[in-house]
């Protein structure tokens, strides 16, 4: 299974893939001998020899952080804007396939008062233009998922330190990638999991780290947000570049985005960090919700509601760690259920949660808790306290 992992990226990340990849390989791999399932054992590859971890890296003060942005369609803008408030740093180049994203982010750069970036756009191979320059240190990827790892790579294997958004990798094999490019270049390589850093989870880590759930035992994270209208928009009016995220629903089965509920929970867990993910059992459901959903929409004759589904409607993935605790990660993008990421810690001296509404759970008192059916004993604590 998974062992010997030197940081909490390479842990996430590569539990991530087999989160993604458990269902729809198993099928594949069956035994046919009385129905027995085979597990999937993924063991760490050998190292490249001399290669030291990067997990305390350090390099020289960089007065100003010269950064280049690669993809400019969903999340890349935002990406831009937030760059602009901040001190020591310099945007000099952007990059996407579409000459009009660029265009779109350069007027963010105008309307903050900054000058014009260096613009690479037009064929598929630009972004490589950008990260050969040598008056950038930082690239930041907000991509399709494809690309992450192969522009990661080149980008430090040029000497740039890599931001990328979610997931940063989509087998375990690109997870090995990014570490061993890293250790290589010694160059920084973060995957950007925004929701480890949600003030919510930022409060109750802090609660977890000082001991006021005791220790944490299990743990729960999902991803469950209606994606189906934005899955089957068409690119030219603000969907996904080429279709490329519907194409995942119909190459792909398991939990292939599983990091927004993952990461908030392994850092209260510490994973990484003295307990590691060991196995897991993953199981979806059928699919359902995007042939229906194409139907209704298109009508049953359209190519978008005759065609194959791989990815189930929902995915529970239930994971052991090494120190016996479990964590249940959920995956939910084709029902009407409203967004959830769960986030929930059980400890033995408190509970937390933070959907449907934020609560917490703390030990309750002897007396209160001395007649059975004094249910309101074990109710969350008042928003005052």
């Amino acid at each position: 299974m998974l062992k010997n992992f030197k940081s909490l990226f390479v842990a996430m990340a590569c539990m991530a893939i087999a989160v993604m990849c458990y269902t729809g390989c198993t099928s594949n791999n069956a035994s046919s001998i009385a129905g027995e399932i085979k597990p999937i054992i993924l063991p760490a590859p050998e190292r490249p020899a001399g290669q030291t971890d990067v997990i305390n890296l350090t390099i020289p003060k960089l007065e100003t952080v010269r950064v280049g942005f690669i993809g400019l369609g969903m999340r890349g803008p935002g990406a831009v804007e937030r760059f602009t408030h901040l001190e020591g740093v310099k945007i000099v180049a952007l990059c996407d396939i579409h000459p009009n994203r660029v265009e779109k982010s350069q007027n963010i750069l105008k309307k903050a008062g900054l000058p014009e970036a260096a613009a690479y756009s037009g064929n598929e191979n630009a972004w490589k233009q950008l990260c050969e320059r040598d008056d950038i240190d930082l690239v930041y990827i907000a991509t399709d998922w494809k690309n992450h790892t192969p522009m990661a790579v080149y980008a430090m294997e040029h000497g740039k330190h890599v931001a990328c958004e979610v997931p940063i990798a989509i087998s375990v094999d690109e997870c090995w990638q990014l570490v061993n490019t890293s250790e290589k270049t010694r160059k920084h390589c973060i995957m950007l999991e925004n929701c480890c850093y949600d003030f919510y989870e930022m409060t109750t880590l802090n609660m977890a780290q000082h001991g006021l759930l005791g220790e944490i035992v299990h743990a729960e994270g999902a991803y469950i947000h209606d994606l189906r209208s934005l899955n089957f928009m068409n690119p030219e009016k603000g969907g996904y570049n080429d279709w490329w995220r519907l194409k995942m629903n119909e190459e792909h089965t398991g939990n292939y985005y599983p990091t927004h509920g993952l990461g908030p929970v392994a850092q209260a867990l510490n994973i990484g960090r003295g307990d590691r993910m060991e196995y897991l059992v993953s199981v979806s459901s059928n699919q359902f919700g995007m042939t229906a959903y194409a139907k209704d929409k298109f009508g049953a004759d359209s190519e978008f509601a005759k065609q194959t589904y791989a990815l189930g409607d929902m995915n529970s993935t239930i994971i052991k760690t090494a120190k016996g605790k479990t964590i249940l990660i959920q995956h939910d993008v084709t029902s009407p259920r409203p967004y959830n990421r769960k986030h929930a810690l059980s400890g033995t001296k408190g509970y937390i949660e933070k959907y449907p509404r934020p609560g917490i759970a703390l030990d309750p008192s002897e007396v209160a808790s001395a007649k059975f059916d004094n249910l309101a004993a074990h109710s969350f604590v008042s928003r005052e306290i």
